[in-house]
């Protein structure tokens, strides 16, 4: 791993009696895409606040490009970029508005919005107000207003929450060219099939501890099961699928059996997913 710029030390955050966030450690190195994945109420959002200095750890710390993030929050801000799930845009205005705006408020010089837009998409509707805007829309206004200071890390919560699947892939876009320069990006999303793209690691978050983290690969390899899925004509002319394990002591005998009935339509293997491996980890789907 690269240079950490975030490292989490029995990072822990309680509203009252609900421990929120417990006790977790991890880092995250220069240019890493972490995926944070969890369920709604998992901790995730939590522990973003505490990472961007919004909210002060009830215990344990938080070190975010060196500096303690509850001490030395507006020191670091400034090379921080940040998109949550609910959008916080100036809905009156228009999008070289709000982006000129916040530009302004990082003392910017020289500021190009349209550069900006046109990165995520929303050249030729930079005029318009916010408010005829799209949720899609939005949601790539508020990405491009987070990268405006060209930050060393990007927090993005549920970025692509609800969108259709071209504003999905240029936001995804985005990431993986600002992982590319070096910027970090802390990720906290459900979406296990989007973690699976996107990062380089995973944690698995749930009730506020961590219960795993390591590389996609490193879990499916670890927690998952290989399999074949083999699809069969059966006599009647209808069709079933089979599921042979890869790694059983009988597999080369049941491939063989099957395939020597002559009624193989389609054989394709198949791994398990982030989120097959999240419910055998912690025992709970991502919605519940």
């Amino acid at each position: 791993m690269n240079k950490a710029t975030i490292s989490a030390r029995d990072l822990t955050y309680r509203y009252g009696d609900l421990t929120a966030v417990d006790h977790i450690n991890f880092e995250v190195g220069e240019g890493e895409v972490l995926g944070f994945l969890g369920p709604n109420g998992a901790g995730k959002t939590t522990t973003v606040r505490m990472l961007t200095g919004q909210l002060r750890p009830t215990e344990g710390s938080a070190l975010v490009l060196d500096e303690d993030i509850s001490t030395s929050a507006k020191q670091v801000q400034q090379y921080l970029g940040v998109s949550f799930e609910t959008t916080n845009l100036y809905e009156d205005m228009s999008a070289v508005e709000n982006l000129e705006l916040f530009a302004r408020l990082f003392n910017l010089r020289n500021f190009d919005a349209m550069e900006l837009l046109e990165k995520v998409g929303l050249s030729g509707r930079e005029k318009e107000r916010v408010s005829n805007y799209s949720k899609g829309m939005k949601q790539r206004l508020m990405l491009a207003r987070a990268l405006i200071n060209h930050p060393r890390i990007l927090f993005l919560d549920e970025p692509t929450d609800g969108l259709d699947p071209v504003s999905s892939q240029t936001i995804h876009a985005i990431i993986n060219e600002a992982s590319a320069g070096g910027t970090t990006v802390f990720l906290t999303t459900h979406d296990m099939v989007e973690a699976d793209k996107l990062s380089h690691r995973v944690a698995f978050i749930n009730k506020g501890q961590i219960a795993a983290m390591d590389r996609p690969a490193v879990l499916k390899q670890h927690y998952g099961k290989r399999t074949l899925k083999i699809e069969v004509q059966d006599g009647q002319g209808g069709t079933h699928t089979q599921s042979i394990p890869l790694d059983g002591s009988e597999t080369a005998k049941q491939v063989e059996q099957v395939f020597a009935s002559g009624s193989v339509l389609t054989a394709h293997t198949e791994e398990a997913t982030l989120e097959d491996i999240f419910i055998q980890i912690t025992g709970r789907g991502l919605l519940g």
